[in-house]
């Protein structure tokens, strides 16, 4: 019974394995410039590699889309990038570094459908600069580097 149940844990897992996407489609958002489509491995080490740190997800859109980022940008002091805006368009946050949005799967992350790709990559196409103004912080958009 033991070999069953081990042999039949070993196929769910090969099967896994080749499900998971190798590398996925993504939109990349860099400080200073415009946002792109790009393929980044599926591995944790690649997301870390690319957001310079441990990675968080942030879930701010109602699609099946996380943003994927420095966990620690902000205390890191790492460039302001792109605000994220709440119903009523108002910054409820700045994302701070490098930053990319990928799907979300039943438990893994997965590439941007086309028309994600194109949603995601107009939302964050220009780059932003934020100035505080009567308490409130201002997006300004800015030419890219």
């Amino acid at each position: 019974m033991l070999h069953t149940l081990n042999f039949l844990l070993g196929c769910v897992m090969k099967m896994a394995s080749k499900t998971k996407e190798r590398e996925m489609t993504v939109v990349a958002c860099y400080p200073g410039k415009q946002a792109r489509v790009i393929r980044i491995e599926n591995t944790l080490e690649a997301m870390q590699a690319f957001v310079g740190g441990y990675i968080q997800v942030i879930y701010p859109f109602e699609d099946e889309v996380g943003i994927v980022c420095n966990e620690e940008g902000k205390l890191n002091g790492l460039e302001l990038n792109r605000a994220l805006y709440d119903e009523d368009g108002h910054i409820y946050d700045v994302v701070a570094g490098v930053f990319f949005i990928c799907g979300l799967g039943d438990d893994d992350f997965i590439s941007l459908t086309p028309e994600q790709q194109q949603t995601y990559l107009t939302l964050y196409r220009n780059p932003q600069m934020f100035v505080m103004l009567d308490g409130e912080i201002i997006a300004l958009p800015m030419e890219e580097d």
